[in-house]
């Protein structure tokens, strides 16, 4: 690949690209080696820093995997090994050798039954059931969503983290995109960064608040219990915010109980678990975040990712996609008297 660069100068990111990660545990990637990437500079490029003219011309890649690569000897100027400040002289030729981390290496392709609610040449939506780990981790290195990923596209062990972008806890099921290339896996990233990915979720809480409003709290990992995430004010903590609106109400086991459209600005893990417990409503099912003295025969967390919306990495349309409640929790508001939403 042979690429002439405009004017790096003024085209360069103004950040790295963050982890897309909703919570606190490392998503490893998936990638693996590819073809080699060569570079042939043009003028334009002289007297800018080598790390920033590969982040203009690799897009692809976030600025932090260019220095790893930098940093390992992955990348050469006219054949001699590079550093990251270097001034480039606009008439070179750089290639990279893209790598994937040794302990990348460690996820499988394993064949399972996927719910496919859209797919094309550049990303995947899929409807995850619930009870389905999305990624490998402690406890659930095998039978993960990247696992099935994996065996259902073998060219997306290329993309990092093998195309996901964002997750639901085991237990929630519904819609998530997922990219199937690096320039796809860069733009979801950068859209969730940027809170335009528009993710709607149906719960059913315990109670009956208030016809709309929003949870603009901050979140962290939990001071006493690591397992949990909290509403927190300390300098850890990350912004927050969930809007929700009630659509109807009903009862199970002679308590209200409340359907509830709930919409993501931002995606910490557990978010709206913690947010519905932290004004009082915890989630019908919540082992983790309920009270136990309001049990019930569903036995998990009654939250789904209906609704799902955003720009095309590779068109710029504006899609979006719904999935209709699984039939667990369908049969669970119809027991609580509510009807099914439209």
């Amino acid at each position: 690949m042979s690429t002439e660069i405009p004017n790096p100068a003024e085209t360069l990111p103004e950040a790295d690209i963050e982890d897309a990660d909703d919570g606190d545990d490392t998503l490893l990637d998936a990638s693996a080696d590819v073809a080699p990437i060569v570079l042939k500079l043009t003028p334009a490029a002289c007297g800018v820093r080598l790390d920033k003219v590969l982040a203009t011309l690799v897009p692809q890649y976030s600025r932090s995997r260019l220095q790893q690569w930098i940093e390992s000897g992955r990348v050469t100027v006219d054949g001699e090994t590079a550093r990251a400040k270097m001034p480039v002289f606009g008439d070179e030729t750089l290639v990279i050798l893209p790598q994937a981390a040794p302990e990348e290496q460690a996820f499988k392709p394993e064949s399972m039954t996927l719910s496919i609610a859209y797919e094309d040449a550049s990303i995947l939506v899929i409807n995850k059931p619930a009870g389905l780990v999305v990624h490998p981790a402690a406890g659930n290195w095998g039978g993960t969503l990247l696992n099935g990923l994996l065996h259902y596209l073998p060219s997306i062990a290329g993309v990092p983290r093998a195309g996901i972008v964002h997750r639901l806890d085991k237990d929630t099921s519904g819609l998530m995109v997922v990219a199937k290339t690096l320039e796809a896996h860069t733009d979801l990233v950068r859209q969730l960064q940027a809170r335009t990915v528009k993710r709607e979720y149906l719960a059913l809480v315990w109670g009956a608040p208030s016809a709309s409003g929003k949870v603009d709290a901050a979140m962290g990992r939990h001071p006493r219990d690591r397992i949990k995430m909290a509403v927190l004010e300390n300098a850890t903590a990350k912004p927050a915010v969930t809007h929700f609106q009630r659509i109807a109400g009903g009862s199970l086991d002679g308590r209200p109980v409340s359907l509830m459209r709930c919409q993501l600005e931002t995606g910490r893990t557990h978010q709206i678990r913690v947010h519905m417990q932290s004004i009082g409503f915890a989630l019908v099912g919540d082992a983790l975040y309920g009270k136990p003295h309001l049990a019930t025969a569903f036995t998990r967390q009654a939250l789904h990712a209906y609704r799902l919306g955003l720009i095309h990495p590779a068109s710029d349309n504006a899609c979006e996609w719904m999935a209709p409640l699984p039939e667990d929790f369908a049969g669970l508001i119809e027991r609580a008297g509510i009807a099914q939403p439209a």
